[in-house]
């Protein structure tokens, strides 16, 4: 389809009209989708202004800005006129590094992040250092995902760098927005040895353990609350002792405790388990387990007295 002269020169103007100009559904303070808001929080962490455009407002601009740029949902990204993609481009843009690339001297200085190395953790890291290049420094990332990776590698003029315990950290843009108060040690234990990096500013999530490890939460009475989320027949079949069956009963009773309270669920392979897990995360739990694989793996792990079906 041919776009309308008028509607095309109409459009040119809403893209020039500001370096950054994202056309979204909803505004900046006020998102009306989760992919609109997503890119509006990317570019806070990164620029102090930008334009936004409303397509709900403006039938053209919903209707025309698909022709006009070649890209068929919303958000939509332009910088400096160009077209730079929508949601998942831009995220993983933002998340690479790229994206603050693009948008060159409109970045604004970073936010302080409060890095803490502990003198352990320095020791090792220093080793580390000295098996690299000469200048370079100690990179972390947090991925998406909030997975924390270490890595050696040259300074970085573009990245957020911390000086903690005679060490240099380096973070890209995307890491250092969910960096402030992480702390990172080196311990030491009858498992093995390694790096050991907490932040607190990463949301709950469900913790997929091992059989071995859901059967020793249970015996050492960390989780007294443990739910099996199978049908009434196949918990007839096999079963684990100590564990509830999760039915509406079990839902009603799981809904008055107190949201400090650990939860853990099994079921057959650990996915029906899994979104029990996830709903009551979503409900305000805040230590959640899952146990992996499910009573089958836990029949070849901890008890092959338990029949497996």
């Amino acid at each position: 389809m041919t776009l309308d002269p008028q509607v095309r020169q109409k459009l040119q103007g809403l893209v020039t009209a500001d370096p950054v100009v994202l056309f979204m559904k909803g505004t900046r303070s006020f998102p009306q989708c989760g992919f609109s808001a997503s890119l509006v929080n990317i570019l806070n962490t990164l620029i102090p202004k930008y334009q936004t455009v409303n397509v709900l407002t403006d039938a053209d601009v919903r209707g025309g800005m698909k022709e006009f740029s070649d890209w068929p949902t919303f958000p939509q990204l332009f910088i400096n006129g160009e077209f730079v993609g929508g949601a998942d481009i831009v995220k993983q843009m933002f998340e690479s590094g790229d994206l603050e690339k693009a948008l060159g001297t409109l970045v604004a200085a970073p936010k302080p992040v409060k890095l803490t190395v502990s003198p352990r953790a320095a020791q090792e890291l220093g080793t580390a250092l000295k098996d690299g290049s000469p200048g370079d420094v100690i990179h972390l990332t947090i991925t998406g995902g909030w997975e924390h990776q270490l890595d050696i590698g040259a300074k970085e003029a573009s990245q957020v760098t911390v000086e903690t315990n005679g060490v240099t950290v380096q973070l890209d843009r995307a890491s250092a927005a969910k960096a402030d108060g992480v702390t990172i040690d080196f311990i030491e234990d009858a498992t093995g040895a390694g790096f050991k990096i907490e932040n607190p500013n990463r949301p709950s999530m469900v913790r997929e353990i091992s059989p071995p490890e859901f059967k020793g939460l249970m015996e050492a009475g960390k989780v007294k609350h443990v739910y099996d989320v199978r049908t009434p027949g196949e918990r007839a079949t096999a079963q684990i002792a100590g564990t509830v069956i999760l039915d509406d009963a079990a839902m009603a009773a799981i809904e008055l405790l107190p949201k400090e309270t650990p939860l853990a669920f099994h079921c057959h392979h650990g996915g029906r388990s899994r979104g029990a897990a996830d709903h009551f995360l979503k409900a305000g739990f805040k230590t959640v387990y899952n146990m992996a694989g499910g009573i089958d793996a836990w029949s070849q792990q901890v008890d092959p007295s338990i029949k497996r079906y």
